[in-house]
């Protein structure tokens, strides 16, 4: 997250991202990891044509999730049983994707776990907000990063 934001919030108006379109759902997502979370930066910083200096400083949380419902997106072969290919980084492949956490969502998912666009062997889990009370929680005070990391192995831009 930019740094001091909440980590839980969808901005206003909420933001569009693979799984959902902000004025249909809003949505927060998160990583399996931290090199997941850099190499999702790293390609937002790529896609936007920013060098990575002029994004920081961030704040790198730890979040607790406890969901019920959520879809499994994240083998080639679930995607491919919806008619969907591996995510691939830019935006011109996310209609399809969006469609279907929209309707995810309408059929009671709370959230959908897939495969990272940035970082192939790398998981994302898309919450749809609103969501229950207490099902996402900071753990902890954030890390606070000021210089941009090494871009981790496996980043796909």
């Amino acid at each position: 997250m930019p740094a001091g934001l909440d980590p839980l919030g969808t901005g206003s108006p909420p933001g569009d991202g693979r799984w959902q379109r902000g004025a249909k759902v809003a949505a927060i997502y998160l990583a399996d990891g931290e090199e997941t979370v850099w190499a999702e930066w790293y390609r937002m910083l790529a896609e936007r044509a920013l060098p990575p200096r002029l994004a920081l400083p961030r704040d790198l949380w730890r979040i607790e999730v406890k969901l019920d419902a959520v879809a499994d997106l994240s083998t080639a072969e679930r995607l491919s049983r919806l008619g969907l290919a591996q995510p691939r980084p830019g935006r011109s492949t996310w209609p399809a994707d969006q469609e279907l956490g929209e309707r995810l969502r309408a059929d009671g998912f709370a959230g959908l776990v897939a495969p990272s666009a940035a970082r192939p062997a790398g998981r994302v889990l898309c919450v749809f907000v609103p969501t229950t009370a207490g099902a996402l929680v900071a753990t902890a005070a954030p890390r606070r990063v000021d210089e941009p990391p090494a871009p981790p192995r496996g980043l796909t831009t």
